[in-house]
């Protein structure tokens, strides 16, 4: 049993999934702290400080704190936009570059994928023309 549990733990899917809850754990961390500490103080500038935390109705002995729920829609809707900055960024910096020029060709007779500048098909032994290529 212990076996077969060292198994499955050293799986790739198991460890990739570890990292992945690892990093996602320290990337909330950021995403936290870009909204709290750089969105949040401009945006509560432009809003005058309000704070949606107080607001509440009374239902019998029972309290409804949509003001706490509203407070948690906009965290949210930062918190959004924050991943969606940071993710565009990293998907700029990802930019693949071009595909490189294709150093074969097909022959038109037999379809074999032969070097650009042959003249004749290794495999067909066809007389390739300029004008019969494709590439």
């Amino acid at each position: 049993m212990l076996k077969e549990f060292k198994e499955f733990a050293m799986k790739g899917n198991v460890l990739d999934m570890a990292v992945g809850i690892i990093i996602g754990a320290a990337f909330g961390k950021i995403v936290t702290s870009l909204v709290a500490d750089v969105l949040m103080p401009p945006l509560g500038l432009l809003l005058g400080k309000i704070d949606f935390a107080s607001l509440n109705i009374k239902v019998g002995t029972a309290t409804l704190k949509y003001g706490v729920f509203i407070n948690t829609i906009i965290e949210f809707i930062l918190v959004a936009f924050a991943v969606f900055l940071l993710v565009r960024q990293v998907n700029r910096f990802r930019k693949q570059p071009p595909a490189a020029a294709p150093n074969t060709k097909d022959c038109p007779y037999c379809a074999t994928a032969i070097p650009i500048p042959a003249s004749r098909c290794p495999h067909c032994t066809s007389q390739l023309a300029a004008t019969t290529l494709k590439a």
